[in-house]
């Protein structure tokens, strides 16, 4: 269990030393500061579970230390020492924002169980703001839509692996649904009520990913203006959704392998550790494994996270669930456009859907309905205006099908648009699977765009 920290503050040494010692033998992680001066460094430098602090100090006393810890995201609960005579004091302190106080001389049993109550209090609110970030999102099995022998069989693999505590490695096509199966793994799971936190390891750089997952400390680098628990800590007791994990830099691959093999994590800037309870759950449309040999990817990391490995299914895999999914979609859509007319789709547009090829898959499936539902006219959703949306490629791009006869040109305009949805539109990806140069990608664009002015 992680060891919660807790900054007592107090202008005698000997008071500080003696309740931090105390506190230290209840086990927790305490830091001592004698003096409100130093302890508001501390505060704006790193992360503290609790404070409990002397009112009475010069030049910072325990109301500034109080106002500046309200102002941390999240705010740590103050609890207040303070002498007889100045109990009057200490009750405007609480009215302020204060958790509790104790008048000196205190037992410590005293302490222990304000700060249990305390610390209790805070569990909840991290816990209840968890709880409403999940009922906002759509989350869990019921997310997953499709009843095909496909998604039968991921459901239960989902259902089994949910209980388990090892790293799930789950892998697919872009647009496949990688993120709601993570989120099903969380939610019917016994972590369900602890954070589920997600990073995806390509839209960082190296130096900003390792600062988001494993924290830092204020003035650890150049714009580090406050301290960061990190996403590690965040997720303690849940779930940490590394989305594109084969995109992770080289030197962030062998300090979330430590993290892995130890349960300990360090702040950047920082010498000390925290142990964390994380269930991971990695997620990559790459083929590892041709990572591996070429080197880019280290082997004793793919293992670790390839404890429990589930393929999602392309949806041309399953197009049986392409209705139902249109269908799903549609209804989603017309929540957030009330005024559209359309109701319903045709039989000949169903049809359509279910002969393509769908490359950036429910994803890309989700777009099309969601600009069909906008754009569309009658309360039926026709092929017409179905081929009409893919042909004019106002997202992602009409999907092949041996049925269609096309000049070699137009061909070649699809299938560039085709490869650039794969890789989530990412065109120095896309020149390199095309083996072609990215500026070719952006003239083949500008041509296409003057010939419907």
């Amino acid at each position: 269990m992680q060891r919660r920290r807790v900054l007592v503050v107090d202008d005698s040494l000997e008071m500080a030393r003696l309740l931090a010692d105390q506190l230290g033998d209840l086990g927790y992680e305490v830091a001592m500061a004698t003096g409100g001066e130093g302890a508001a460094l501390l505060l704006e430098r790193d992360v503290f579970d609790a404070v409990i602090t002397d009112l009475r100090m010069e030049k910072v006393d325990g109301f500034d230390l109080l106002e500046l810890a309200r102002k941390l995201d999240p705010p740590p609960p103050v609890l207040i020492m303070t002498a007889f005579g100045a109990v009057e004091s200490a009750v405007e302190a609480m009215r302020r924002g204060a958790f509790h106080y104790f008048t000196k001389p205190f037992r410590l049993e005293e302490v222990r169980l304000s700060l249990e109550r305390a610390l209790e209090a805070r569990r909840m609110l991290d816990e209840n703001r968890t709880l409403r970030r999940l009922a906002r999102a759509r989350s869990g099995l019921q997310a997953l839509v499709g009843a095909s022998q496909a998604m039968r069989a991921l459901y239960e693999t989902i259902e089994r692996a949910a209980h388990s505590a090892a790293p799930v490695l789950l892998r697919g096509e872009s647009g496949s649904g990688k993120e709601l199966v993570a989120r099903a793994l969380h939610l019917e799971g016994p972590r369900a009520s602890a954070p589920f936190v997600a990073v995806n390891c390509t839209a960082l750089p190296a130096s900003l990913l390792e600062s988001e997952l494993f924290g830092h400390l204020k003035g650890a680098f150049t714009g580090a203006s406050a301290p960061r628990r990190g996403l590690f800590v965040e997720a303690h007791g849940g779930t940490l959704f590394l989305d594109e994990i084969g995109d992770m830099p080289a030197e962030l691959q062998a300090k979330l392998l430590r993290v892995l093999e130890t349960g300990e994590v360090r702040a950047v800037g920082s010498d000390e550790v925290r142990t964390v309870d994380v269930r991971i759950v990695a997620a990559t449309h790459q083929d590892l494994e041709k990572k591996i040999r070429d080197g880019s990817f280290r082997q004793d990391l793919f293992y670790r996270l390839n404890v429990v490995p589930i393929r999602l299914p392309s949806l041309r895999e399953r197009r049986e669930d392409i209705p139902r999914l249109a269908a799903h979609f549609l209804a989603r859509s017309r929540e957030r456009n009330p005024r559209s007319p359309v109701e319903r789709l045709g039989s000949e547009a169903l049809q359509l859907l279910g002969g393509l090829t769908w490359p950036g898959n429910v994803r890309e499936l989700e777009n099309l309905v969601e600009r069909a539902v906008v754009l569309g006219g009658t309360a039926e959703l026709d092929r017409a205006l179905l081929e009409r949306l893919l042909n004019e490629g106002a997202s992602e791009p009409a999907s092949f099908s041996r049925e269609r006869l096309m000049p070699l040109r137009q061909m070649e305009d699809e299938y560039i648009r085709w490869v650039l949805a794969s890789c989530e539109g990412n065109k120095t990806r896309a020149a390199e699977i095309l083996g072609i140069d990215v500026s070719t990608i952006h003239r083949r664009e500008r041509e296409r765009r003057d010939e419907k002015d």
